[in-house]
């Protein structure tokens, strides 16, 4: 089926975290392959593959120094071949991270370009020259901290980079740059992938005359932790020539069948209209996510605005979702804030992602019900974990490794010591622990997989949001085989529904029980009802 991906359940893979089967306490290609047997279990699609390619690390393999290496400390090309292999005999498919926006200042495309201003690649990057002063041409700010500019004394200018600077951004602008990434990417696709995550996709074009953003009025001074905070990011990223290269990119993924994309829009509120501009139609990428659901909000009003934010923009375009990835806060720590018990919290999230309308991508450890790790400033590595602390900790603590057996050295992630800990919290919630009890967290996510799997109106029906009052987010799954009513009590607190016309429960449901025309949903609870013959009419009761 040509269109495999609009109902793709997607496992993220941090390869430095999954498994360590070279000795070095970091995960590896080898270790991956070795643990795919689990992820195969769970019943999901797809597994992604964060960066393994050659790399300084010094944004852990986001800073690429060659697109067609492996880097030793992941393994080599013959180990790629192996897990390619083995996940498509466990019937995974396999899509690989892109950044298409900028490299390590250690590739040799750079390293040409920052020797002279007359070279075949000097136009390959982002290059400008300083105010009079001596300053950097405009106000532009780099997520990480500090101005987007680096003063490069060979060529007398400064080049932008939106991240590290040792991560100079490439000038997109130049259809050489783009024939080079496109290059790089019909690599991967002759070896057998079935497909790109692209990193950051609203972030490859600039502003040509390097215009200054302007201030973000909705953001005070008081509130900034970074002052990339400060501005409106109007000049720096999401420029309208992203769309032309997107086209490119889906005119060659589509010369191989049954390819898919998948653009991460790195962008907060308002990204709707960005996902929908770059899925829109059927000749740029198939879908796309952003940070919208990956933040503090947990209401059901949010979660409804975004949907219907992003089928309003693009009808006919299509969503990833997801809750958690490896550069945000687990979810299931972010949102237990509220006073939820965090195990019936991610069975309901589980529950909830496997309901929308789109693909959906889990997160390694989610399965789990895994939490934040809490490190100490010592333990961190991740560059602005460290330049923020402790306002903002950085990305470490939903990165640590992955736990498989709780009573081994490091939870069986590694025989050395690991790149960043295993602590006893996240060790309590081991797969071997897992799989040893019949009601844990890992077994709801088998249910509720094998559930949306098996139910047509999960996988492929339309979305008829519910006006009920919060805490209860509720919407219905239209499908010609039938339609399906979703409910989900977003509170640690009962809540109770009447309905107006026969149902009943289906699938499985958790802490929710119907009685003649009464359904109660106790805390976190959440249901499906099936209709008979009529999807019902639901009133709140006091």
């Amino acid at each position: 089926m040509q269109d495999w991906w609009r109902s793709a359940v997607i496992y993220q893979i941090y390869p430095r975290s999954f498994q360590d089967d070279g000795g070095n306490g970091i995960g590896d290609l080898r270790g991956v392959a070795r643990r795919l047997d689990h992820v195969a279990s769970l019943g999901v699609d797809v597994i992604w593959l964060s960066p393994f390619f050659t790399s300084p690390m010094a944004d852990m393999g986001y800073d690429i120094s060659d697109h067609r290496g492996v880097d030793p400390l992941f393994g080599t090309l013959a180990d790629f071949d192996a897990l390619l292999a083995r996940a498509h005999a466990l019937g995974l498919k396999v899509i690989i991270d892109q950044v298409p926006s900028h490299t390590s200042d250690q590739h040799p495309w750079f390293a040409e370009s920052r020797l002279s201003r007359t070279g075949p690649k000097a136009d390959w990057y982002v290059w400008a020259e300083a105010r009079p002063d001596g300053t950097p041409p405009n106000n532009w700010l780099s997520v990480f901290g500090g101005p987007a500019w680096t003063w490069e004394p060979r060529r007398r200018q400064y080049y932008m980079h939106s991240f590290l600077s040792s991560q100079p951004q490439m000038n997109f602008h130049n259809p050489d740059v783009q024939d080079a990434i496109l290059d790089a990417m019909r690599f991967w696709l002759d070896r057998g992938v079935d497909g790109f995550r692209l990193d950051s996709i609203n972030y490859p074009f600039h502003d040509t005359e390097l215009r200054d953003n302007p201030a973000d009025p909705d953001k005070p001074h008081a509130s900034w932790a970074n002052p990339y905070e400060a501005q409106r990011h109007v000049y720096d990223k999401t420029r309208p020539e992203t769309v032309g290269f997107l086209r490119r990119v889906r005119a060659m993924t589509d010369a191989y069948a049954g390819r898919m994309t998948v653009g991460e829009v790195g962008e907060g509120k308002g990204a709707a209209r960005i996902m929908g501009a770059y899925t829109s139609g059927n000749d740029k990428l198939n879908m796309a996510y952003s940070f919208e659901m990956l933040g503090p909000d947990f209401s059901a009003a949010h979660f409804r605005d975004i949907i219907e934010g992003f089928f309003a923009e693009a009808p006919d375009g299509w969503p990833c979702w997801a809750f958690s990835n490896h550069d945000v806060i687990r979810h299931v720590s972010r949102w237990a804030e509220h006073g939820h018990d965090r195990d019936s919290l991610a069975r309901l999230t589980a529950a909830m992602l496997l309901s929308f309308e789109g693909a959906v991508c889990l997160y390694q450890g989610e399965e789990l019900g895994q939490t934040e790790t809490e490190l100490a400033y010592h333990e961190i590595v991740d560059p602005p974990g460290l330049r923020f602390w402790p306002d903002y900790k950085g990305r470490d603590g939903c990165r640590t490794p992955m736990v498989w057996e709780a009573a081994a050295p490091n939870a069986g992630f590694s025989t050395e010591t690991p790149w960043l800990p295993v602590k006893p919290a996240q060790a309590a919630r081991a797969v071997d622990l897992m799989e040893a009890a019949p009601d844990s967290t890992l077994h709801a996510y088998r249910a509720l997989l094998a559930f949306r799997r098996a139910t047509p109106a999960l996988g492929r029906g339309r979305t008829e949001f519910l006006d009920l009052p919060e805490p209860v987010l509720g919407f219905r799954r239209w499908h010609e085989t039938g339609a399906l009513t979703c409910l989900f009590n977003l509170s640690p607190r009962t809540v109770r529904l009447t309905l107006d016309g026969a149902a009943r429960l289906h699938g499985p449901c958790a802490g929710a029980t119907l009685a003649e025309d009464r359904l109660t949903l106790g805390p976190n609870g959440h249901a499906w009802l099936a209709p008979d013959p009529e999807p019902p009419v639901l009133r709140p009761l006091p």
